[in-house]
C-alpha cells in the first residue's frame, strides 16, 4: 500500500457504473485526474455480488491515496439504496443497500447517485438550465439549475409510445435492432421532444452511443465523454452539503 502523502485524504475514487462497463479514476478535489482511467466489462445480467466484486479487481491496480468514494449507478438511488436497475439482473436490485456494501469492502465512506447525476455534475457548466443525456445501455438524465442538481426522475421510464418507454426507445438494444440511421432519427425525435417540454439552455449527450450520433446538432447541445462525467465524483463530495446526499461510512 502506497503511504499517503499530506493532501491526500482530499483525494476521490470515483466510479461510473454502467449496463457495459464499470469505470474507475482517482481524483484530486477539484476533479483533476490522478490516476489512469480504468474500466471493465460489467458482466451480463450482473447482481449486486457481482458489482462489488467487479470494484474490487478493478480498482487494484489504483493507490490508496483517497479516502472517499463517489458512485454513479445506473438506476433510482435513495439515501444509498438502489431501488432500481433496469439494465443489470432482474428481480436483484430492490432495495440494496449497495452503498453500505462497497463502503464496508473498501473502509471508505461512500456516496452514491444516479449515473447519469454524477456525470452531470461532471459536465454542467452551471448556466441557466442544463439536462444530460447518457445513451448506453439504457437512457438516463440528469437535471441541473445553475449548476445544481435537482432532484433525479426516472424520466426515461417514460411512455413513449403505445409499447414502449425512453429506455426501449432509445437504450442500447433499439440501436443494435434499427441500426445507426433509424436511432439518429428516434434521437432527434427525443430531443426535439426535450427541447418543447423543458426548454433547456444547454443540452449534454453522453454515454456508450454518443460517438453514433451523427446529426447537426444545435448550438447549445455538446457531446461529452464518460471520462468527463467521471469527474462529477469529486464535485459529489465538493458540493453535496448543498445537495444533502447521503454519506454510508463503514460498519467495521
Amino acid at each position: 500500500m502506497a503511504a499517503q502523502k499530506k493532501g491526500d485524504h482530499l483525494n476521490i475514487l470515483s466510479i461510473d457504473i454502467g449496463g457495459t462497463s464499470i469505470k474507475t479514476v482517482l481524483l484530486d478535489e477539484d476533479g483533476n485526474m490522478l490516476s489512469e482511467y480504468l474500466k471493465s466489462k460489467t458482466p451480463e445480467g450482473a447482481t449486486p455480488k457481482d458489482i462489488v466484486t467487479g470494484i474490487e479487481e478493478l480498482i487494484k491496480p489504483i493507490p490508496d491515496t483517497f479516502d472517499r468514494v463517489s458512485i454513479g449507478f445506473p438506476g433510482y438511488v435513495k439515501n444509498g439504496i438502489v431501488k432500481t436497475a433496469p439494465n443489470l439482473a432482474k428481480n436483484k436490485w430492490t432495495d440494496v443497500d449497495l452503498a453500505q456494501r462497497v463502503a464496508d469492502v473498501l473502509n471508505k465512506p461512500v456516496r452514491l447517485v444516479n449515473d447519469a447525476d454524477q456525470q452531470g455534475l461532471g459536465v454542467a457548466e452551471g448556466k441557466g438550465f442544463e439536462i444530460v443525456f447518457t445513451v448506453g445501455t439504457g437512457f438516463g438524465t440528469a437535471l441541473l439549475f445553475d449548476g445544481e442538481l435537482l432532484p433525479h426522475l426516472e424520466l426515461a421510464h417514460f411512455p413513449i409510445n403505445k409499447e414502449e418507454d425512453y429506455d426501449d426507445y432509445i437504450g442500447n438494444r433499439a440501436f443494435e435492432k434499427i441500426g445507426k440511421e433509424r436511432w439518429n432519427k428516434r434521437l432527434k425525435k427525443v430531443i426535439e421532444i426535450y427541447k418543447t417540454v423543458f426548454n433547456y439552455d444547454y443540452l449534454y449527450i453522453g454515454g456508450g452511443n454518443s460517438k453514433q450520433i451523427d446529426l447537426k446538432l444545435d448550438d447549445n447541445i455538446k457531446l461529452v465523454t464518460n471520462r468527463d462525467g467521471i469527474k462529477g465524483g469529486a464535485k459529489l463530495w465538493k458540493l453535496a452539503d448543498k445537495y444533502n446526499i447521503f454519506t454510508v461510512k463503514p460498519k467495521v
